[in-house]
């Protein structure tokens, strides 16, 4: 057969053909990143009060936020992801701002004004629409991108497979260790020479490092356009004057609700519910005088239960020569008859290695307590699943309903406390696995499924981003201190709180 080649012509109009076809495509690329929310174009602005230029406590400050795109033209669309708090550092004061998405590019952000003096507003973007979009299509297309692994183990014979909540399918057969009890889903892939009952450990595998192109990962850039605060077009602070004799209550028109409470002098002051007070080590040991305080969750509950070990020096740790991030922990205060325990929720959890046999969920740790008014539940469930659908994670909060509705109907007294999310700071990784806006949305899963229910929230997701210091996964001391004593204020309130 004879060769055919190309002419001159005809190479140079294929080489031009496809270099305008990779232009365009760069272009629009370009077009896409260049579309999306940019925080140095985008402004905040104070609106007028309703009595001029003045505010008083008891009102609120309403502040309405443009954003535009990185050409500086005005957004058209709403869908991005913003947060607001407003602040005085030198009184340690703050609040949490309510943010409305009017979805044609401006938001408005409202605030309460529960403290005298000067106030200065901070909005945040911290995702465009564009990103959020691709977070979501991350957790219905690739939920396996953070992985597990289990070690199977059988006379001299070791295997190590991988392991998650759902598996893709492969030739390679299952092992199926779906919770009897909870219908809570977990698999792994069979070893070749063990069988499915050698399994003696899970610990955290890793996560799939290439799950963005290079376009999707400028939507993600920390400084750029990830966590990013927004300028304002004029002031960004306003003077509060002392609250007027027989001033009326100012409602909102924008927002239904206001914050859970506020910093004042560094200390949170809840709005509704019980007074917070301030508990020192003898009064924390006098509250707890007597009972059981049992812990589940993830590393951000054991804070607390380091943070009371700390606190309390009667306090004494047993060591069970567990691994410190896995537990389970115990401590006990003999004088004062105080037993404190740790133990962390069953999978999907991102631990080093612990022995199948700690591996508990907390609907099955919760039937098995012998509930009394001297005991006090409290628990979290959220960091380790914003990698999942959506349906995981309401599956494992219906099975924790389930059994503390269980609980309270058996003993009515038993003190039962959840511990809500928080906003944590953000990298590339952190973001595409346990993104805010992951958590933000667990967090109104988890309120709207205990809604009704016999149970005291601590609302750590206010009481972090109401605070002047940097959002942590883990918070930091003042504030982990401002949940204990809001914890305690529910446990021993004060007379007639």
């Amino acid at each position: 057969m004879k060769a055919t080649f190309c002419t001159r012509r005809e190479f140079c109009a294929l080489f031009v053909f496809l270099t305008v076809f990779v232009l365009i495509s760069v272009l629009r690329h370009m077009d896409i990143l260049e579309q999306t929310s940019d925080p140095a174009h985008s402004t905040f602005t104070i609106l007028p009060g309703r009595k001029g230029g003045q505010w008083h406590v008891g009102d609120q400050l309403e502040v309405m936020i443009q954003t535009s795109d990185f050409q500086g033209r005005p957004k058209k669309s709403g869908g991005d992801f913003l947060l607001a708090s407003l602040h005085n550092r030198k009184l340690e004061a703050g609040v949490a701002g309510q943010v409305v998405d009017h979805l044609n590019g401006s938001y408005s952000a409202v605030f309460s004004l529960p403290w005298e003096g000067d106030a200065q507003v901070e909005v945040t973007l911290v995702h465009s629409g564009e990103a959020i979009s691709v977070l979501n299509r991350l957790n219905r297309e690739q939920p396996d991108r953070v992985y597990f692994k289990s070690l199977f183990h059988s006379g001299s014979l070791s295997e190590t497979t991988l392991c998650n909540v759902c598996l893709r399918p492969t030739q390679q057969p299952l092992c199926n260790y779906t919770d009897l009890r909870t219908g809570e889903p977990w698999f792994c892939y069979k070893p070749k020479n063990l069988s499915c009952d050698a399994r003696i450990n899970h610990y955290e595998g890793g996560f799939k490092e290439k799950v963005l192109n290079s376009n999707e990962e400028k939507l993600f850039q920390s400084g750029v356009n990830m966590k990013v605060y927004i300028r304002a077009s004029g002031p960004a602070n306003v003077t509060v004057l002392p609250q007027k004799e027989g001033q009326p209550h100012v409602k909102s028109s924008t927002v239904t609700s206001g914050p859970s409470g506020y910093y004042y002098q560094g200390v949170w002051r809840a709005l509704g519910g019980t007074t917070v007070r301030e508990f020192t080590a003898s009064a924390i040991s006098q509250c707890l005088k007597g009972k059981v305080v049992h812990m589940y969750g993830d590393s951000t509950i054991r804070q607390w239960y380091e943070f009371l070990n700390a606190a309390l020096p009667d306090l004494k740790e047993f060591d069970q020569h567990n691994p410190k991030r896995t537990g389970p922990h115990m401590s006990l205060d003999y004088a004062n008859n105080i037993l404190l325990t740790y133990r962390s929720h069953g999978p999907p959890i991102h631990f080093p290695p612990m022995d199948t046999r700690v591996l508990h969920y907390i609907a099955n740790e919760l039937d098995g307590l012998v509930g009394e008014p001297n005991t006090v539940v409290v628990f979290t469930i959220w960091a380790h699943f914003g990698p999942f659908p959506m349906e995981i994670y309401i599956r494992r909060l219906q099975s924790i309903r389930r059994a503390v509705v269980r609980l309270l109907d058996t003993t009515p007294g038993t003190l039962v406390f959840i511990r809500t999310a928080n906003p944590r700071s953000l990298t590339l990784y952190v973001t595409i696995n346990y993104s805010d806006w992951y958590t933000l949305r667990r967090d109104k899963v988890l309120r709207a499924i205990f809604k009704g229910l016999k149970v005291h929230l601590i609302d750590a997701w206010e009481m972090t981003l109401a605070h002047h210091l940097p959002h942590d996964l883990h918070p930091p001391p003042p504030i982990i201190r401002n949940m204990i004593n809001y914890l305690l204020s529910y446990i021993c309130p004060q007379n007639g709180s």
